[in-house]
């Protein structure tokens, strides 16, 4: 397995890091057919070869992922999704 952990400190409101985090829960349900579901600040989702977690707090924001033998592969542009997805979301 591989594993993606990737952090980043944001300047907004919980409120509005939680309405951040939750457009990506939508985003990963529509165009990834993943599941996913809250519990308090910490979204779990998963689909065959993958599972994780985003968790927000008042200070930062963190996704934890880790991915089966075939999406390892896809590490990278993964990793770069992500990474854009922040930039857009949780600028610093």
């Amino acid at each position: 397995m591989s594993d993606i952990d990737i952090s980043r400190t944001h300047g907004k409101t919980l409120a509005k890091a939680r309405k951040a985090a939750r457009h990506m829960a939508a985003e990963l349900e529509e165009e990834l057919a993943m599941s996913a579901s809250w519990e308090g600040d910490t979204l779990s989702f998963e689909r065959p070869g993958v599972r994780g977690t985003l968790e927000v707090d008042a200070k930062e924001v963190r996704i934890r992922i880790k991915l089966g033998l075939l999406f390892s592969a896809f590490r990278p542009v993964i990793e770069r999704e992500i990474h854009q997805f922040f930039d857009e979301n949780f600028p610093v």
